[in-house]
């Protein structure tokens, strides 16, 4: 039953936009290139938690890590991930383990900072002020009070431990999870309504994978509760790759392409690409209103 509460905990992913922009490549030149810059988890973690004290790893040639040694400014002016697998928007989540979403945005303001000095004033502002931002977090900090049996949520109203992931399978988590996603879209509409030029697409990924839980064969999977590798039910123990004990292992699928779910928390290739797709060019109802490939496109 671990991975059946893990579930409900994925909440949605947002990309923040005001255009389009001209970026300067690696050899000066000025190119009509958007630069993406990636906030979150486990999800877009491309390899930032391999240079600190944790344990994840991430091997693919993604959207290079904020923190890896050799990134030059030039690289930064096409976006960097600042994401950690693990990682929430409270400081409380996952406390020393993760990167989380608040030293992102410090790791953003460094990087600010030394593009300023490379392009100047100008120049940074134009990149930073008309760049699409993603962001996938908040899931983990549903998912970490009731692993830990933390004293931020036992100390605050459901509503209250919301709000503070916000912005400043059983029914608690049921709970959260509707409040959340009913919060949200009125703050980035209250956004819109503060910042000039504000733009974002908001991607309901609670939904987009609850349906192919629930019906797994109209998307292409044979299995959607079960995950590939893991031990205990439904492989939802998070043993995946390694071992706890002297008897204890895990189990893995022959066939991960009739999987939904790798391990106890995340996706297949498979599923994923059918997400990604769905972000970035699905039809209003699913990424609102701007799905990501219309952001780029927007002067």
């Amino acid at each position: 039953m671990v991975r059946l509460v893990l579930i409900i905990f994925f909440v949605y992913t947002i990309i923040l936009s005001i255009g389009s922009i001209n970026c300067i490549d690696n050899n000066n030149l000025v190119t009509n290139q958007a630069a993406l810059f990636v906030f979150g988890d486990s999800l877009f973690d491309a390899g930032n938690n391999n240079y600190i004290n944790g344990p994840e790893k991430a091997w693919l040639p993604l959207i290079p890590p904020n923190l890896q040694p050799d990134n030059g400014n030039n690289q930064f002016t096409y976006g960097v991930s600042f994401a950690s697998a693990g990682a929430g928007a409270l400081a409380e989540s996952f406390l020393g383990m993760v990167i989380n979403l608040g030293t992102q945005l410090n790791n953003f303001k460094d990087v600010e900072k030394s593009l300023r000095s490379e392009l100047g004033d100008a120049e940074t502002k134009r990149v930073f002020s008309r760049a699409v931002y993603l962001f996938h977090i908040g899931a983990n900090d549903y998912f970490y009070p009731f692993s830990a049996n933390s004293s931020t949520f036992q100390s605050n109203s459901k509503e209250k431990f919301v709000d503070f992931v916000i912005g400043s399978c059983f029914k608690p988590a049921a709970e959260l999870i509707d409040m959340h996603n009913k919060k949200f879209p009125d703050v980035l509409r209250r956004l819109q309504r503060q910042l000039s030029g504000f733009r974002y697409a908001l991607h309901d990924y609670h939904t987009s994978l609850s349906e192919r839980i629930n019906s797994p064969a109209k998307y292409g999977f044979k299995e959607g509760k079960k995950a590939c590798c893991g031990s205990g039910p439904l492989r939802g123990i998070n043993t995946c790759g390694y071992r706890i004990g002297p008897s204890q292992g895990y189990d893995l699928c022959e066939n991960v392409t009739d999987y939904l779910f790798f391990d106890s928390s995340h996706l297949t290739e498979k599923a994923h690409r059918q997400i990604a797709e769905l972000i970035w060019n699905g039809p209003p109802n699913v990424t609102r209103p701007y799905n990501l490939k219309a952001l780029f496109e927007l002067n």
